[in-house]
């Protein structure tokens, strides 16, 4: 898909950035300027691109995966001593999860299924809250030594985000993961800029033209939100991340609430993996958390969600607000992202019922997953899916 369409925009400030954990995040717009179209009916939504994705077949790998509405969910009530995560325990808590998962009783054939010595493989974490609520090491540990264990070299690991240094400041480091390359779409260099001598962002030269997500919303940003989204205008981009630099997708997100939804497998993906996406948080979050994942950059290259809900969040998030973190002490494994997501949902929607903060499901929370599962990216239906609960200790 390329896009050859030439575009001139205005830079206008229209969102604000908070700080978390001393990172800036930008996370939700003020308002989002629209370029000049006829009046929208109140409830008509923005168009976007969303049957080109259609046009594509779908592989072996596609969305759902290997084991459609199937969902593992390991409890472990020792993953977290004293508010500390225990590495050992969410070692124990992937192992029979794989297993389970797959019906293997050998770990390394487990990750085998899904990987193999000569993928390159991308591990999606969500570093966004900072330190205090990012992607955990010790899950990603973990499943960075099964995977050498299986056979997978370091040199065909790395790990992924949209933005490199948010990636550094939460700990994903060289020092922290020798031999694995940590790297992001935005990027700034070791003086602080974004960009280059020939004064292009980083980001520009990350993301890639033939694959885009458009929406007729347009993006306008000032000098200093630019960077964080790389383009203005209707398009948002892929990042070459996704679409050359990788074989397969790990994604392993946090279980953590957005507002009275979720921010787990596929808006983990969904927003990570495109730029430009502060326009699109007004009217059409949902739409972009599915179609995205609709896209072959991600449908067919995402074989396996991990949820790392040894710690999340169950107001506050997708950012970091320590008086609403809580010890969910559980993970998710799967790899229809949409069953995963929708049982990491009920979790969270439990939770902010049983904390008073609202007194029933809220059916617009779920709006993403019926869209996904109209896409045939997943099962979105409880009682459709097969979840398979293990309780250690």
């Amino acid at each position: 898909m390329k896009n050859q369409k030439k575009r001139s925009v205005h830079r206008r400030s229209f969102f604000k950035t908070i700080t978390a954990g001393g990172i800036g995040a930008i996370l939700i717009p003020e308002s989002v300027k629209a370029a000049s179209s006829p009046i929208k009916l109140e409830n008509e939504k923005p168009k976007t691109n969303i049957e080109d994705a259609k046009k594509y077949p779908r592989n072996k790998h596609s969305m759902p995966g290997k084991y459609p509405a199937k969902v593992v969910k390991v409890d472990h009530d020792k993953c977290v001593i004293d508010d500390e995560l225990q590495a050992d325990a969410a070692y124990e808590m992937l192992e029979k999860g794989m297993l389970e998962l797959t019906g293997s009783k050998n770990l390394n054939k487990a990750w085998i299924q899904f990987v193999g010595p000569n993928d390159i493989i991308g591990l999606k974490v969500n570093p966004v809250a900072g330190k205090t609520l990012t992607t955990s090491h010790e899950v990603v540990k973990a499943v960075i030594l099964q995977l050498e264990n299986a056979g997978i070299p370091r040199k065909n690991i790395l790990i992924w985000d949209r933005r490199e240094f948010q990636l550094h400041e939460t700990g994903y480091t060289r020092e922290n993961y020798p031999g694995i390359k940590i790297i992001g779409t935005e990027q700034k260099d070791e003086e602080g800029s974004f960009y280059a001598k020939d004064g292009k962002l980083y980001g520009e030269k990350m993301i890639d033209k033939d694959w885009y997500y458009w929406a007729d919303v347009n993006g306008e940003y000032d000098e200093y939100t630019l960077p964080y989204m790389v383009n203005e205008g209707k398009y948002s981009y892929y990042s070459k991340i996704a679409t050359q630099m990788v074989d397969k997708i790990i994604n392993i997100p946090i279980l953590k609430n957005a507002g009275s939804s979720v921010t787990l497998c596929m808006k983990n993906i969904a927003y990570g993996v495109v730029s430009n996406t502060s326009r699109l948080h007004k009217n059409l979050w949902a739409e972009t958390t599915a179609e995205v994942c609709a896209f072959p950059p991600v449908r067919d290259k995402v074989v396996l969600n991990i949820v790392d809900g040894l710690k999340g969040c169950f107001n506050g998030g997708p950012g970091a607000n320590p008086q609403f973190f809580t010890n969910y002490k559980t993970m998710l494994l799967g790899t229809d992202a949409v069953a995963v997501d929708r049982v990491g949902y009920d979790i969270v929607v439990k939770k902010r019922i049983d904390e008073g903060l609202q007194t029933e499901e809220s059916e617009k929370g779920r709006n993403f997953l019926k869209m996904a599962a109209a896409l045939e990216l997943g099962e979105a239906e409880t009682e459709k899916i097969n979840l398979n609960i293990i309780e250690l200790s």
